[in-house]
């Protein structure tokens, strides 16, 4: 799935009335006319995930122009004479797991919040976003680094996943054209020294063993840093930037290839860089499009059963970085057809992408799926055999144990509707805004 698929523009008068009420949001600061989904959450806003929202899980942060880079000659790299680290394969017991909340620190701390929520479950997966706005974002020069890293390191069987952009201006709307000379430039050897710098950044951090979710859906449309463009030169700057990374000294990255599912753009085949550089296939896969049965998604081409069977002959393990609700709306088929497909299917992790319209949890516009979710995964422990749960039901029946509610979260007034402004505005006023529509009916 694409980025596009997370984004809202504004079109026509609705420009003006958004663009007001933002303006006087930010003006009172976060509370003023928000709706929060979790009230305990941390209020102080930071830059939230860097990826889109709506077709494809949010921009954490809006693109800004960067100054060119100016051309430079880089001798080519001979790749070092390093050990691959090795990828366990999931055994029995429940494989890892976790959420989307938040790219910086809230998201750090609601990693607890949604443990409790799920009966304290084991959520052995936190998965955050570098901004893709500048290269200094690329190198790691993020603060939210120091406290994802502090989360990995209190306990050993915990996973840090990383989306990391593979161009700066990553959302900025660049035209293939500028794509394809950009992913030549990489080729050559142009932007090593920048993921050079990541990694040495992160074994400073002291998380070696970082799974790196590298040009994340790059058979799409949205990023600079898409393959389409190029196919040929996306795969050697891929296999560039691992090999530069896997010669940092301490580093022990998995490297994780990761489309979105089905055709989109261009086949996601036609970008696999080669098994040497890839240690995990993943498949970003959310509820979409409309009308599109979980089966279907499952047979189409380049879709769910493709990629298992991808992984498989190239002998990689499968993950799903992003997967959530979409184009369907509140749908609890989905949700308890996906999570069999991967109690199935075992894949090495998967981070559900927890905010509106995917999440469970965060956003109360899934009631329905959100039972599922926590009737499936409530105490959940990697020790667990999945295998023994039982199918969920989102009914209550008078001799069953009553399913756990969903999280209490603030409804709008009435005669009030939610703006979907979009994911970077949401996290910098702590929630949605909410348009009065008898006001709307005097003034217009």
């Amino acid at each position: 799935m694409a980025a596009q698929h997370r984004r809202v523009r504004a079109r026509g008068t609705a420009v003006g009335v958004v663009a007001a009420f933002v303006s006087a949001a930010l003006a009172a600061g976060p509370a003023a006319g928000a709706v929060r989904a979790d009230d305990s959450a941390p209020a102080v806003p930071s830059p939230p995930r860097p990826t889109a929202a709506p077709t494809a899980p949010a921009a954490p942060s809006v693109p800004t122009p960067s100054v060119p880079t100016p051309s430079v000659t880089v001798p080519s790299i001979k790749p070092p004479s390093v050990t691959v680290p090795s990828v366990p394969v999931p055994g029995r017991g429940v494989p890892a797991f976790g959420a989307f909340l938040a790219s910086d620190g809230r998201g750090v701390a609601r990693m607890e919040q949604l443990s409790r929520w799920l009966g304290d479950a084991e959520l052995r997966v936190g998965h955050t976003y570098l901004p893709g706005n500048h290269w200094s974002d690329i190198e790691g020069d993020i603060g939210f680094l120091e406290s994802w890293a502090q989360w990995r390191n209190a306990r050993k069987d915990r996973m840090l996943v990383l989306n990391v952009p593979m161009q700066e201006r990553n959302e900025a709307g660049v035209s293939d054209d500028e794509v394809r000379r950009l992913l030549r430039r990489g080729a050559s050897g142009e932007f090593d020294h920048h993921f050079r710098a990541l990694a040495e950044r992160l074994v400073e951090l002291k998380v070696p063993d970082t799974v790196l979710v590298l040009g994340w859906e790059m058979n799409g449309v949205t990023y600079t840093h898409r393959c389409g463009p190029d196919p040929e030169s996306w795969k050697k700057y891929w296999s560039r930037i691992v090999t530069t990374m896997r010669a940092v000294p301490g580093q022990k990255f998995r490297f994780d290839f990761t489309p979105s599912r089905g055709r989109d753009a261009v086949p996601w085949t036609e970008c696999y860089p080669g098994d040497d550089t890839v240690d995990i296939i993943g498949m970003d896969s959310y509820d979409q499009p409309a009308g599109r049965s979980f089966d279907e998604q499952v047979s189409e081409p380049y879709g769910l059963q493709a990629h298992v069977d991808f992984a498989r002959a190239h002998g990689k393990p499968i993950s799903y970085p992003e997967w959530g609700l979409f184009r369907n709306g509140d749908n609890p088929e989905y949700m308890r057809r996906m999570l069999a497909w991967m109690d199935k299917h075992r894949p090495l992790y998967n981070t559900v992408t927890d905010y509106c319209p995917h999440g469970v949890w965060q956003c109360g516009a899934n009631p329905e799926s959100s039972r599922v979710y926590r009737s499936v995964l409530s105490g959940r422990t990697h020790d667990a055999d999945p295998q023994t749960t039982p199918e969920p039901t989102p009914e209550t029946t008078p001799d069953a144990t009553p399913v756990p509610a969903t999280p209490a979260e603030p409804t709008p007034p009435q005669n009030c509707s939610p703006l979907d402004l979009g994911p970077v505005v949401e996290h910098w006023l702590g929630g949605r805004l909410c348009l009065r529509i008898d006001w709307w009916s005097r003034t217009r």
